[in-house]
């Protein structure tokens, strides 16, 4: 049985996250969406309201769970007795910085990771951009799932 963590700070969750998941959940037997902290941006959500917005939008996924991820990622993924790391990818700078990322992730832990290239259609989402342009009333439903749309519009009035 093969574990995964697909870890983020899904600040906010787009439809882009949402794929990764649908098509990670098909590929292990369990997914774990670990919900972390990106200290080098500023949270529009708390992470209770990440989890809860991402189990709306993942009921149909059995093998899909989401928990609070409150340190390093290989120390979490140890600690779930995970064996992969899923890291979604949208272009050639994504794929640099996961690939060091991921070096330094088997170094610390032994722990492999499976970078899943975006599609097309998701290629140009961005959670800093969403949040950026709809603090200035953009219209970001099809970005991201209505859960998230109502939420980011109640929180940039």
């Amino acid at each position: 049985m093969v574990k995964a963590v697909f870890p983020g700070s899904f600040d906010p969750l787009t439809f882009g996250h949402l794929d990764v998941i649908q098509r990670a959940a098909k590929l292990f037997d369990e997914l774990i969406i670990a919900v972390g902290i990106n200290t080098n941006k500023a949270a529009m959500f708390a992470t209770d309201e990440k989890i809860k917005l991402i189990q709306d939008n993942v009921t149909d996924l059995s093998n899909v769970m989401v928990l609070p991820m409150p340190g390093l990622t290989f120390e979490f993924v140890k600690e779930m007795s995970a064996q992969v790391i899923v890291r979604g990818i949208r272009s050639v700078r994504d794929y640099e910085y996961e690939r060091d990322i991921a070096e330094l992730n088997h170094r610390l832990g032994d722990i492999e990771t499976v970078l899943l290239p975006s599609k097309a259609i998701y290629q140009d989402i961005s959670s800093s951009n969403l949040k950026e342009v709809a603090k200035f009333g953009a219209d970001i439903s099809h970005f991201v799932p209505e859960n998230v749309a109502e939420l980011i519009k109640l929180k940039t009035k």
